[in-house]
C-alpha cells in the first residue's frame, strides 16, 4: 500500500479536476485556500461583509454553515448579494445532520459539504454489533437518504465534499472499526461509493482531526486505498487540522499537519481552522500552499537507490534507538561538571542549542522557565554527516557505542528528505537530532511567521513519523524566539507535553458562544495546569468526538448554556455561561488535575 511514489522526492498527486463554480480544484491547478466566516447565517449583511473580507484578503472558497433549512434557504440572499457586489467566490454550505438543509442549500451554492458521521447516520456512543445485513440494511438508509443529494448536485453542476472528522464518527462505523484513521476512510469510501453509483464524480474528500498524527495517517491511508480501487478514484483532497487552536499553538499544529501532506504530494485544498477571525487564517494558508515546492533529492540518489523509508506512514511508531547522555545546558551555564541530559530511548525528545546562541541567554538560562535548552550542541559530541555519504554512514553503523547523528549544515537536500533518508541507513541504536533548516538565519528583519511555518513543518512532520529524539531550530535569529518555538512544536506534534494543552475550535454561525474571549478566559485561569488537555468546543457537532483524548471539555449546549464534560461523557448540563468556567475548574478540581498557580513574584 503506497500513497505517494517516494518519500524522499516531491511529486504532487495526480487528480482528476473539481469544479466548484468558477474555481477548479486539483489537477495541474494551484492549491486553492479557503476559510470560513463566524457569524450566524441568518445575518444576511453580516454573512456578506465576512465573505467580502475573505476574498479582499486572498480567500479562493468561502464556507458558510447551514444547520437548519431555513438557514440553507437564507444563503439564497447571501450569494445574491455577493453577486450584486461583483463577488463571485464559490460559497460551500456547510451540513451536518439535516438532508433536508443540504437539499435546500445546494438549490443557491456552488458546492455542500457534507460530513458522512452526521449526515442521515448517528452518533450516541452506542455499543452495538452489527451482523452484516444489518449493516447492509443501514447502508441502503444511507443510500435512499444521501441519493437525491447526489443527483441533485450531478444534474444542476454543483460540487460536493465527503468531509469525515475524527470527532463524529458514527456508532456504526465506531463499532465495526474503532475510533481510528481506518474508521474514518471506511465512513467516507461508503459515501463516494454512492456518489459513483450515479456516475458523480465533482466531490473531494477531506479527513480531519484535532491530532496531527491521525489527521497525517487517516489521509495517507485514504489516498492509498483511492489507489488500490482504481485511476478513476483519482479526487481531488481537502486538507485542515480541525480545532487547531489559536496563536502560535494554532498555526503551528496546522502547518505541522497540511506541511506534512503537502510535502509527500498530497492536497489541493487547505483551511487553516484557528480560534480567531477568519481573515486570519489566510496568511498562514496561503504561506503552507507554497509548501512541497521544494527541489527533489539531489540526483546523487537516483529513485532506482531509494531505500525502504524507517516508517510505516499508515501508523505511529517512534524509532528505537538507544539512550545516551550528554552535559546538560544548565549545569554548563553555571560552570559545573557532572549534570546531564539524556537523549534517546524512553526519553521525551531534547532541545538543542548552540554555543553561540547559548552565550547570550546563559545568564538568565534559568529563568527561561520550561523554555531551557536540554544541551549544546557543540558539547554534546553530535556527528554531522550527510545522507549521501555511504562511507561516513557505514562508520556510524560500525560503531560499538551510539552517537547523536544529524544532516551537516549547507547540504542541498529538503530537510525532511535528508533526515528520513538518514533514518532509513543509520543503525536505530543512534538516536537523530533534527534541525529545522540547514541554513542557519541570521537575518532579525525575517518574518516570524515563515520561521514559525518551515520550522513546524520540518521538524513536526518527522516527529510525527517518528523520527527525532532532540531538536534544534536554526531559523530563528533570537535564542529566546527558537527556544520558545522549539517547545511548541514538539507539544502541537504530540512528542513532549510540557503546558496545558487546548483543543478550540474556530467559530461559525453553529457557535453558541465567544469562542476567542471564551477560550482565552479558559486558559487564562487554567494554563498553569501542565499536562492537562481541555477541548473548547462551540457546538456539539464535532463535540464529544473531537474531546475522546481530552481530559476535559467545555462545549456550547444551548444559547448562554455550557455542557462540561470528562473524555466524551457529558457530566454537567446547561450551566449558565457567565458561571461555566467556575465550574470547569471545579470539575478539574473533582478529578484530582488542579494544582494552584505558582505565586506571582513580586517586581
Amino acid at each position: 500500500m503506497q500513497h505517494c511514489p517516494s518519500l524522499y522526492r516531491f511529486q504532487r498527486r495526480a487528480t482528476r479536476v473539481v469544479q466548484a463554480g468558477n474555481v477548479a480544484i486539483g489537477g495541474e491547478n494551484p492549491v486553492r485556500v479557503q476559510s470560513m466566516i463566524t457569524c450566524d447565517t441568518m445575518d444576511t449583511e453580516a454573512s456578506i461583509q465576512q465573505t467580502l473580507d475573505l476574498v479582499a484578503v486572498g480567500c479562493e472558497i468561502v464556507r458558510i454553515t447551514a444547520p437548519t433549512v431555513k438557514d440553507a434557504a437564507n444563503l439564497q440572499h447571501i450569494v445574491a448579494g455577493l453577486r450584486a457586489r461583483g463577488c463571485d467566490v464559490p460559497i460551500v454550505a456547510d451540513i451536518h445532520f439535516k438532508p433536508e438543509a443540504a437539499m435546500e442549500a445546494a438549490k443557491w451554492v456552488e458546492k455542500v459539504r457534507i460530513n458522512p458521521g452526521n449526515y442521515a447516520d448517528s452518533k450516541k456512543f452506542a455499543v452495538k454489533e452489527y451482523t452484516d445485513d444489518q449493516y447492509a440494511a443501514e447502508l441502503e438508509r444511507i443510500r435512499e437518504r444521501f441519493s437525491p443529494l447526489v443527483k441533485f448536485c450531478k444534474e444542476h453542476g454543483r460540487a460536493l465534499r465527503i468531509g469525515t472528522n475524527h470527532g463524529s464518527l458514527s456508532d456504526r462505523i465506531m463499532n465495526r472499526y474503532g475510533d481510528t484513521p481506518l474508521g474514518m476512510v471506511e465512513s467516507a469510501l461508503e459515501f463516494a461509493r454512492i456518489a459513483r453509483e450515479h456516475d458523480y464524480h465533482n466531490f473531494v474528500f477531506s479527513m480531519k482531526s484535532s491530532n496531527p498524527k491521525v489527521m497525517i495517517e487517516a489521509y495517507r491511508l485514504l489516498v492509498a486505498r483511492l489507489a488500490e480501487e482504481g485511476p478513476d478514484w483519482n479526487y481531488p483532497i481537502h486538507l485542515g487540522v480541525t480545532e487547531a487552536g489559536d496563536g502560535e499553538d494554532g498555526r503551528i499544529k496546522s502547518a505541522i499537519g497540511i506541511g506534512s501532506l503537502l510535502n509527500d504530494g498530497v492536497g489541493d485544498t487547505i483551511r487553516v481552522s484557528l480560534t480567531e477571525d477568519s481573515v486570519h487564517e489566510i496568511p498562514v494558508a496561503k504561506a503552507l500552499a507554497n509548501v512541497g515546492q521544494a527541489s527533489s533529492l539531489s540526483p546523487a540518489l537516483g529513485s532506482e537507490n531509494e531505500p525502504p523509508v524507517s516508517f510505516d506512514p499508515f501508523s505511529y511508531r517512534r524509532r528505537a534507538t538507544s539512550r545516551i547522555e550528554v552535559p546538560s545546558a544548565v549545569s554548563a551555564a553555571e560552570g559545573q561538571a557532572g549534570s546531564l541530559s539524556y537523549i534517546g530511548g524512553e526519553e521525551v525528545p531534547r532541545v538543542a542549542i548552540r554555543q553561540a546562541k547559548f552565550n547570550q541567554i546563559a545568564h538568565k538560562v534559568k529563568s527561561l522557565g520550561d523554555f531551557q535548552p536540554d544541551f549544546v550542541c557543540e558539547k554534546s559530541g553530535v556527528i554531522e554527516v550527510d545522507p549521501r555519504d555511504e562511507r561516513a554512514i557505514a562508520e556510524l553503523n560500525a560503531a560499538d557505542e551510539p552517537h547523536l547523528v544529524t544532516v551537516r549544515d549547507g547540504v542541498g537536500i529538503p530537510v525532511i528528505a535528508a533526515f528520513r533518508l538518514l533514518a532509513a541507513q543509520l543503525n536505530a541504536v543512534h538516536p537523530i537530532l533534527l534541525k529545522d533548516t540547514f541554513f542557519p538565519s541570521a537575518d532579525a528583519a525575517r518574518p516570524f511567521l515563515d520561521t514559525l511555518l518551515e520550522s513546524s513543518v520540518n521538524i513536526g512532520s518527522l516527529l510525527c513519523d517518528g523520527i527525532g529524539d532532540a531538536i534544534l531550530v536554526q531559523g530563528e535569529e533570537a535564542p529566546g524566539q527558537s527556544l520558545r518555538l522549539a517547545f511548541n512544536i514538539l507539544q502541537a506534534a504530540g512528542a513532549r507535553i510540557f503546558k496545558t494543552d487546548y483543543v478550540a475550535c474556530p467559530s461559525c454561525g453553529r457557535t453558541l458562544f465567544d469562542l476567542q474571549s471564551t477560550t482565552a478566559k479558559i486558559k487564562a485561569s487554567t494554563l498553569h495546569l501542565k499536562g492537562v488537555k481541555i477541548a473548547i468546543m462551540g457546538c456539539i457537532v464535532n463535540g464529544p468526538g473531537e474531546m475522546a483524548d481530552a481530559d476535559f471539555g467545555y462545549v456550547g449546549g444551548a444559547p448562554g448554556k455550557v455542557n462540561l464534560y470528562v473524555g466524551k461523557q457529558a457530566v454537567k448540563f446547561n450551566i449558565p455561561e457567565a458561571e461555566a468556567v467556575d465550574r470547569l475548574k471545579d470539575l478539574i478540581r473533582e478529578h484530582g488535575k488542579w494544582v494552584e498557580p505558582a505565586p506571582v513574584a513580586a517586581v
